[in-house]
């Protein structure tokens, strides 16, 4: 198993310490460092300017927002980084959700696995550069029909370092997951745990079983992120995190339409994640952090002692997960680097 440094989406300005650690990363041995957007920073212009201090980790989105950029524009962008960085990139892509795609990019949010689809097809069009680009689909139709009746296809000016820049998909529902067994490279699932792998095995194997699936088992990668808290008391360690999953399981999303919410429940969690959500979305923010059993932020996270995380980290290794994206200080990181490379 790799370890990759999560990096994220700034909160009011740049993350304090983050070259420093992108740095001592790198020079530990991680294999990948990660940024993320939401709606305030993005995710391609702090991985250029961080990464071009770097020499050999990988650099990669966890991840771009489908409703950001067109197809086009996101090639763009990953043939241009990959040049810069000498064929480091990793192309992360997600649908977010609704609230964003609506509420911030003024985008319509339905279909969002037939405009994912249409959306990887086209940027592996660009990236081949084996013609002008065209594409006949219902959500990116290029030449766009209609307008001035100018449109024209177009190939790209540049030639790809590589044609095959790797692309990640992140998905939490089965269908979604079952998308990126079939058309990616990777996979970042947002809340893994070894002991319930199963619970999207189904949909791995269902996407590297249909024709045409790009990758099989054993060459895909799955990018994990589990944020890791090393303290001596595992109840105070869980505290710190509690607030974490109550705001995903209980506010990221409307009852009824949370995609995280949805995991834990298939998890086994459905009446503890209930309770979570009635009392994040009743505004009692405090009470619903409170109800997150320890159990399930040991499920996905790593918290407690070093010792316990490292007999914890034995059924991590020992599932299918590739990458293990973790964030913190340069303490933690060598902490992680010692416990797993």
């Amino acid at each position: 198993m790799k370890l990759g440094l999560h990096v994220g989406y700034w909160g009011a300005g740049p993350p304090a310490g983050a070259m420093e650690s992108i740095l001592e990363a790198e020079r530990l041995g991680y294999d990948s460092v990660w940024t993320a957007e939401a709606y305030g920073s993005d995710a391609v212009s702090p991985l250029a300017w961080w990464g071009s201090q770097t020499s050999r980790i990988k650099l990669g989105t966890n991840l771009i927002q489908l409703s950001a950029r067109t197809p086009t524009a996101t090639a763009m962008a990953a043939m241009t980084l990959d040049h810069l960085s000498g064929g480091r990139f990793v192309l992360g892509l997600g649908v977010s959700g609704p609230q964003v795609v609506e509420g911030w990019y003024g985008q319509p949010f339905p279909k969002p696995l037939a405009r994912t689809r249409e959306y990887v097809s086209i940027i592996r069009q660009v990236l081949a550069r084996q013609g002008p680009v065209t594409f006949d689909g219902e959500h990116y139709p290029l030449p766009y029909p209609g307008g001035t009746g100018l449109g024209k296809p177009l190939k790209p000016t540049v030639h790809p370092l590589r044609s095959d820049v790797p692309i990640y998909l992140g998905a939490e529902g089965p269908n979604n997951v079952a998308l990126a067994a079939e058309i990616a490279d990777g996979w970042f699932p947002m809340f893994f745990s070894p002991r319930e792998q199963a619970v999207y095995q189904k949909s791995l194997d269902e996407g590297f079983d249909r024709p045409g699936a790009r990758r099989t088992p054993e060459t895909f990668e799955v990018a994990a992120t589990v944020p890791v808290i090393i303290h001596d008391d595992v109840e105070q360690a869980a505290d710190f995190m509690r607030p974490t999953l109550a705001l995903y399981v209980g506010g990221m999303g409307a009852r009824g339409r949370n995609f995280h919410f949805d995991v834990f429940a298939r998890m086994g969690y459905e009446a503890e994640a209930t309770r979570i959500q009635d009392l994040y979305l009743d505004g009692k923010k405090d009470e619903a952090a409170a109800a997150v059993p320890t159990a399930m932020v040991e499920d996905v996270y790593l918290v407690g002692p070093k010792d316990k995380i490292r007999d914890d980290l034995e059924a991590w290794k020992e599932s299918i997960v590739t990458t293990m994206i973790v964030a913190g200080d340069p303490q933690l990181l060598r902490t992680m680097a010692e416990l797993v490379l």
